[in-house]
């Protein structure tokens, strides 16, 4: 009998601390709906399609209103506006990384998506202008995504046009592409490493993508005590990291400080350079958390986005025949696009936008926090909230995009057929968190969908009217916190 009045002193205890917390300051926050102890407004979203439960909220709160995710307040951002006020205009203040537990459990705060303040600045700093003195942007990267474009190709080719999934091909060639930066080399597409690696890859995204990984998020205890297929994802990223540990040494051992020959090569020279600075972020932990990173972010957003992209051409031929159309002109039938061709391919162009838009792979952004106590539209956010930012909104807004449930090309093109850009395109985020590589992801959509669809209208057995065949898969899109 003790007990169970301990018990229930203790339920009642965590009730009141619960309720108290959400009233506490919450005249300055934004308004939302009435939270539920514990629970916060969880109950109230359909997890299914958060994109949808959000507009409905925006509908009645505004562009900025409260979630409680659990206890803690969430400030959610919807619409173009409200989202650069934040991101753009107050970059600065809501460039923190939001409360992620599952993410903090695995990366302990290194790496480059989940990292904070100095730490992160640093990496990212170094992350982007390594990037850049590789090739990325130039022709040296180039080379390297039209090598594996024809990889890609020949891949698709030994189907013979019989039915099947192709989305083991279509992630390797990105991965393959993120490999020849970190480690220098492809992997051939039999290669039992580079198979465990994609296989891994993908029962990540499967399992971070789960209602489940949101509840850990909100209660984190359940992460340490309780089973689940969180502890899959775990087992996971601790292979990833041995695997990446394992070539890091390999790298040690054949350095050649004159002549980098990859990231891990200029990460390690960095090292040296800074071995007697005790505060130093490069270390061996955080190259490692910022090489698996790179190949989340890298490979498996732009190997989706390839095969969300086909499965739109299928759907529509009379946009595919436009796209080779264009393809023969401006390249004819001896040579294959390169990045010097994209601004004579304004339609070619606007397709792949078109692409990025309307799949919306990543809905609401990874979550953002404020650096310090910010006044945002008369409100007051205190430090360290979670923001999150609904990219929808931004990339469905009507008056940027009219008609946005239509998948239109003419989205990117003015009424002369140029390419028209627009402030509205933000499928790699916005601000000082966008992707870091952005560049690279551009490059490699625009080279291998050209080449993809040029080599099909060449060759009989990858004919546009055989491309159907290639995919015995639904046409469908998820969405993910």
């Amino acid at each position: 009998m003790d007990l169970v009045v301990v018990l229930v002193l203790s339920l009642s205890c965590l009730l009141l601390l619960s309720l108290w917390k959400q009233s506490s300051g919450k005249g300055e926050l934004p308004p939302g709906p009435t939270p539920l102890p514990i629970l916060g407004n969880i109950l109230q979203l359909d997890v299914k399609n958060i994109s949808k439960s959000l507009s409905n909220l925006a509908e009645v709160y505004g562009p900025v209103f409260t979630l409680y995710f659990g206890i803690k307040p969430t400030v959610v951002l919807y619409g173009y506006e409200a989202v650069k006020e934040a991101l753009v205009d107050l970059g600065e203040e809501f460039s923190g990384r939001g409360h992620f537990p599952v993410a903090e459990k695995t990366h302990k705060g290194l790496g480059i998506i989940f990292s904070n303040g100095k730490k992160w600045k640093e990496i990212r700093r170094f992350s982007l202008m390594t990037l850049r003195n590789l090739g990325m942007g130039k022709r040296s990267i180039e080379d390297r995504i039209q090598e594996e474009a024809c990889c890609l190709v020949e891949e698709l080719r030994k189907t013979n046009a019989s039915p099947c999934d192709p989305t083991f091909i279509l992630d390797c060639a990105p991965c393959n592409v993120i490999c020849s930066i970190i480690f220098q080399n492809r992997f051939d597409y039999t290669d039992q490493d580079f198979l465990t690696l994609l296989e891994k890859f993908h029962e990540n995204l499967n399992i971070l993508s789960s209602p489940w990984i949101q509840v850990c998020n909100n209660f984190p205890a359940l992460i340490d005590y309780s089973p689940g297929i969180h502890n899959k994802l775990l087992k996971n990223i601790a292979y990833l990291k041995s695997y990446v540990l394992k070539k890091v040494k390999e790298h040690q051992e054949s350095l050649d400080i004159n002549n980098p020959r990859d990231f891990i090569d200029c990460f390690l020279i960095k090292m040296e350079q800074e071995k007697h600075n005790q505060q130093s972020e490069y270390t061996i932990e955080n190259l490692i958390a910022t090489v698996s990173d790179m190949f989340s972010a890298g490979a498996e957003t732009t190997s989706t986005t390839m095969r969300y992209g086909l499965l739109l051409l299928l759907k529509h031929p009379e946009v595919t025949a436009k796209v080779q159309e264009e393809i023969d002109r401006v390249i004819g039938r001896h040579r294959s696009a390169c990045m010097q061709d994209r601004s004579h391919m304004p339609y070619t162009d606007a397709v792949v936008h078109e692409i990025q838009r309307y799949i919306d792979l990543v809905p609401t952004n990874l979550p953002h926090a404020v650096t310090c106590d910010i006044k945002f539209r008369n409100y007051l956010i205190p430090k360290g909230t979670t923001i999150l930012t609904s990219l929808t909104s931004v990339l469905y807004d009507c008056k940027a995009f009219p008609n946005p449930e239509v998948f239109d090309p003419g989205h990117f093109l003015d009424e002369s057929g140029n390419f028209k850009k627009s402030d509205y395109f933000m499928p790699f985020s916005t601000g000082k968190r966008i992707c870091v590589g952005e560049g690279l992801a551009r490059m490699e959509l625009f080279l291998f969908k050209s080449r993809t669809l040029h080599q099909s209208k060449e060759n009989n057995d990858l004919c546009s009217s055989n491309l159907c065949c290639w995919f015995n898969i639904s046409f469908s899109f998820s969405t993910v916190i």
